[in-house]
């Protein structure tokens, strides 16, 4: 790997060996130079701790660890918010040759029992007691915890004698870190899928699997040791935990864990990263923000931002050699002091690279934020490829497509257009489920995605859609609906989108409004939209059937949309709509408005 651009830091995977490995290494080499920062509520700043002190307190957390006679190969679960506890937890689990196994402090009690009873986990680690009580109705299943953990002292006795918070749990020193002798294909962790049907998938991943993943990663967009992350794609999210933890030892980068999705403006402008980590639904909330501030402007202020827009998009196209030279990249200097400078302030003023995953991003919000001067990197994964698979770099950057693959992945395309992946990066299999790993992994080590995709002349990766997900309608035409949802939820009076048309005559929406702006719409048609059932009404269906057809102009006659079902209630993790990962539960919210579909085919 080149020593160059702040490079000259990196730690190799052969030097590495394991994550835990990585970690040792990163200790010996800075250690003094800050690895993270937290917030502190109880005094109200930001604490920087350095790589000496992690290695500290993971010594500490390896003794405690061991006397309650946890041993190599041994399960432990982290259900906690990004924090310096998450990554000394993980690294005194791995130093002992535990498997670590990452859970979404949103999932559901009902599913991490499922989790932590399928992978036979041994600890549990969560942030306060207020989480383990909502834990009370499936206490009865955690019978194969040893020992459940808080960060956050107790407020009195605990109710099973299991419990402890780590103040009571750490002894005073735990003296040398241990680092138990392995080689790189051991199972380091096991990430549940999300499972948008079914059961989650237990995906097996080795410390081999992850650093040549972070190694690759970081050829395609260099991470310097002066670098400033902003973590908040939580840690159970294997994008954030390949590219915004593991990735930073790499390269001894400081990450900084946001307070919350809702405070990031406010974290964005206090700690001023140079990097950004996020799935689309981030960007697309920046970018629904500015789009509101600016239709309630004066309409200059609009077509100044799209001239913006305009001038810095074809700025980028011809430095990316796709694009020639005209006079009005002379008006850029002007336009960027005027509008690009001033958005990007609310970013923190130093951002230099943004990094998109998990899902697409629009190529239409892409070109806003490349407009304006931020290089926004999209690329594509797979948890059970550690996860990413192509992204786009700096200097080779196409953002209709997620790039070329990243060093020593293979893809190609299979039957029925899949989307075939093959390297270091693929997963050892699915826990306790030869069945589906067999499904999974064919002949060769070919991993199917379940995408599908084509691959240009160059090389680059487009994803066309979901093998399950397309839409076959009655007359045979076939749909991806990623594609249109993706079309339609440009007008932001759409916040989430289901298209509807599998074995119909006709495609039909499910649509959450978005509260703010349907009060606007309602305002503008003499529509009281808070009355009862006006939302059914026929000129509320006709006002959202126009706004549709408008954004669906350019799809065939066939993919034209016919019917919308409105709804303001969003759908949320919390309420079983979309899983942790923020994918949606398609069969659950067909369930749910099962009486509404029905009206809407209705005769037909």
């Amino acid at each position: 790997m080149a020593a160059s651009v702040g490079l000259t830091h990196v730690i190799s995977p052969e030097e590495a060996v394991t994550l835990d490995g990585l970690f040792r290494e990163r200790v010996k080499r800075t250690p003094e130079a800050v690895a993270c920062r937290d917030f502190n509520p109880r005094h109200a700043n930001w604490r920087d701790y350095t790589w000496a002190q992690m290695n500290h307190q993971a010594a500490r957390w390896q003794a405690a660890l061991e006397s309650d006679g946890l041993k190599a190969g041994d399960r432990v679960a982290v259900m906690l918010r990004n924090s310096p506890e998450w990554v000394i937890f993980d690294q005194a689990a791995l130093g002992l040759g535990l498997i670590v196994v990452p859970l979404y402090t949103q999932d559901r009690p009902e599913n991490v029992a499922y989790i932590l009873n399928d992978a036979g986990c041994k600890v549990l680690l969560l942030g306060t007691h207020e989480q383990w009580k909502t834990f009370s109705g499936v206490r009865n299943q955690l019978g194969g915890l040893v020992r459940i953990l808080t960060v956050e002292p107790l407020p009195g006795a605990g109710d099973d004698p299991r419990l402890k918070a780590i103040d009571q749990w750490l002894p005073e020193s735990g003296g040398e870190t241990r680092h138990v002798p392995r080689d790189a294909a051991t199972l380091a962790t096991i990430v549940y899928t999300s499972g948008t049907t079914g059961r989650p998938k237990g995906v097996m991943l080795s410390h081999r699997n992850i650093l040549t993943n972070a190694a690759g990663c970081l050829q395609k967009v260099p991470v310097r040791s002066d670098d400033v992350l902003l973590s908040f794609l939580p840690l159970s999210h294997t994008f954030e935990r390949t590219c915004g933890y593991y990735l930073t030892i790499m390269c001894g980068a400081t990450t900084v864990y946001a307070r919350s999705v809702q405070q990031l403006g406010e974290d964005l402008q206090t700690i001023r990263p140079t990097m950004l980590i996020s799935v689309p639904r981030i960007y697309e909330r920046v970018y629904a923000a500015i789009r509101a501030k600016l239709d309630a402007g004066p309409p200059l202020r609009k077509k100044l931002f799209q001239l913006a827009v305009d001038v810095g998009w074809a700025r980028f196209e011809h430095a990316q050699g796709r694009g020639g030279w005209t006079p009005g990249f002379l008006l850029w200097p002007v336009l960027r002091a005027l509008v690009a400078s001033k958005i990007m302030a609310r970013l923190g003023g130093r951002l230099r690279t943004a990094f998109a995953g998990g899902a697409a991003l629009s190529p239409n919000i892409s070109r806003v934020f490349i407009g304006l001067g931020l290089p926004v990197i999209q690329g594509y994964g797979l948890t059970e490829t550690s996860p990413v698979t192509c992204a786009n770099s700096l200097h080779d950057n196409l953002p209709a497509s997620v790039g070329k693959p990243i060093f020593g992945v293979e893809v190609k395309i299979g039957d029925k257009g899949a989307l075939l992946i093959k390297g270091p990066n693929v997963m050892l299999g699915y826990w306790n489920n030869p069945e589906a790993t067999q499904a999974t992994i064919g002949a060769g080590g070919w991993l199917n995605s379940g995408d599908t995709a084509r691959i240009d002349e160059q090389g680059h990766v487009f994803i066309t859609g979901r093998l399950k997900e397309i839409i076959v309608m009655s007359n045979g035409e076939k749909i991806p609906p990623v594609d249109i949802e993706a079309a339609i939820m440009r007008d932001a009076l759409f916040e989430q989108v289901m298209l509807i048309g599998e074995g119909r005559p006709y495609l039909s929406v499910i649509a959450v409004l978005n509260a703010d702006n349907w009060k606007k719409v309602a305002a503008e048609n003499g529509i009281d939209g808070a009355a009862p059932g006006e939302l059914e009404s026929k000129q509320v269906q006709d006002i959202l059937i126009e706004r549709l057809a408008h954004q669906l102009h350019e799809f065939p006659g066939y993919a034209q949309v016919r019917r919308v079902t409105p709804t303001l209630e969003p759908w949320t993790v919390e309420n079983g709509l979309l899983t942790p990962t923020m994918k949606l539960k398609r069969a659950k919210v067909m369930e749910l408005f099962n009486a509404e579909l029905d009206r809407m085919y209705e005769g037909h």
